[in-house]
């Protein structure tokens, strides 16, 4: 019974050694993405396949594919899941928003639509699901979010 004792103590004792090895990161192509964010991806996206993760200073992000469809999910450094996004067709966006950007943004065309779903847990002021559209003319691209409620704001110039 003691040597049971004694081998199970040892084996626990170098778990930890190793784990505390690399502070709790694991490395995935030269990138360190946390133990929370990996376990949690796992968990979260269990049939994801060609997974590639991206550690930046302000998050980690996983490029996924899951049943086809291209995605990625963000992580804040903490490791909590923060929102997974996904392009989506251009029929996705409300009919009245759709008019709004053609009225906005005359002689821009869409180049994609990204739907981000946020993790509403761990911050509760944003919208659960937001469009990003891509708008571009000859020398302009610009990225609009459209809320919740269909509203269309400016995000950011692009280029």
């Amino acid at each position: 019974m003691k040597k049971i004792f004694i081998t199970t103590a040892i084996a626990a004792l170098l778990s930890v050694n190793v784990f505390a090895a690399d502070g709790g990161k694991r490395v995935d192509g030269g990138t360190n993405v946390s133990y929370v964010a990996l376990h949690g991806f796992t968990v979260d996206f269990a049939d994801a396949k060609d997974v590639n993760w991206t550690v930046t200073k302000n998050c980690q992000k996983a490029t996924f594919t899951v049943d086809g469809v291209k995605k990625t999910a963000f992580y804040n450094l903490n490791g909590e899941f923060l929102g997974v996004t996904q392009r989506v067709d251009v029929k996705a966006i409300p009919a009245k928003t759709l008019k709004q950007i053609e009225k906005d943004y005359k002689g821009y065309e869409i180049a994609e639509v990204i739907v981000y779903q946020a993790n509403t847990e761990v911050n509760d002021t944003i919208d659960p699901t937001s469009y990003f559209v891509d708008l571009k003319n000859d020398a302009h691209e610009v990225l609009v979010r459209i809320t919740q409620q269909a509203n269309l704001e400016f995000f950011q110039q692009v280029k």
